[in-house]
């Protein structure tokens, strides 16, 4: 078994690192160069920073911010947010990101999954899948429904169909946050993550419901997820990043 991966995201708004909840209602939350240093520190696995208004607002995503935490992280990052084109995935590589993130421009644009595992391999390819439950009375009662645009825009996308047609064009690993878990500090989507983890052969990081220590133990063996990802437990302190790691070997989890 491969060992599970702590990785601490960082959405970015305006140069800052900001946490909501559902998506909205953001706060401060520190320097995002800053905080990876200390989440490197501390012993993280990976990070992500994600510039949440870049494909809403239609700009590229912020390079100098890549090559300040380059500069002072030693451990792999992430970087997604308004990508669109292969030439995006160039600059950011070779600003010091060791994988992109995409997921509105891969619902919108395909293709573009292949592209980037043909050119850069499928390593670096990251789907980000926004997804929601949709209660009834809506005509798809029970599907999980793919969004654009920070989940501003529902789409007819299946989660499970879509994530397997990503993995197929050659995505090395999918990040699924459920919007209705996002800062709810509820616990995961371990049922639908579940069902992904077995749906798929390549990894699956969870996203959205961390709140406690026991949350990550849950997603880990309830919901079969590879990574966990997680905000604002990190962010203000609430769940030190050693004593999580510590704890989820107590409970006899391989932890990197």
């Amino acid at each position: 078994m491969l060992a599970k991966r702590i990785i601490p995201c960082l959405d970015v708004k305006d140069g800052t690192t900001v946490k909501g909840v559902h998506f909205v209602d953001f706060r401060d939350a520190g320097d995002p160069v800053e905080l990876g240093r200390q989440y490197s520190d501390q012993g993280a696995d990976e990070l992500v920073y994600l510039d949440i208004t870049a494909s809403h607002e239609g700009r590229k995503t912020f390079l100098d911010l890549v090559r300040r935490v380059a500069a002072t992280v030693s451990i792999p990052f992430t970087v997604g947010g308004g990508i669109n084109e292969l030439g995006d995935v160039d600059r950011l590589l070779n600003a010091g990101a060791d994988k992109v993130s995409i997921n509105s421009a891969a619902i919108r644009n395909p293709h573009l999954i292949e592209e980037i595992a043909r050119n850069f391999g499928s390593q670096v390819c990251v789907v980000a899948i926004d997804a929601a439950p949709q209660a009834p009375p809506a005509p798809l009662s029970g599907e999980w429904l793919c969004y654009l645009n920070g989940g501003r825009i529902p789409t007819d996308k299946d989660l499970f169909a879509w994530a397997k047609e990503a993995e197929n064009r050659g995505a090395g690993e999918i990040l699924f946050t459920s919007m209705a878990h996002d800062g709810a500090k509820t616990g995961y989507a371990n049922e639908a993550l579940a069902r992904l983890s077995d749906d798929l052969g390549i990894p699956v990081i969870a996203s959205g419901g961390a709140g406690t220590r026991e949350h990550f133990r849950d997603v880990f063996t309830l919901g079969k997820a590879d990574a966990a990802l997680a905000a604002s437990v990190f962010h203000f302190g609430e769940i030190p990043i050693p004593e999580l790691k510590r704890y989820l070997r107590s409970e006899n989890i391989i932890i990197r």
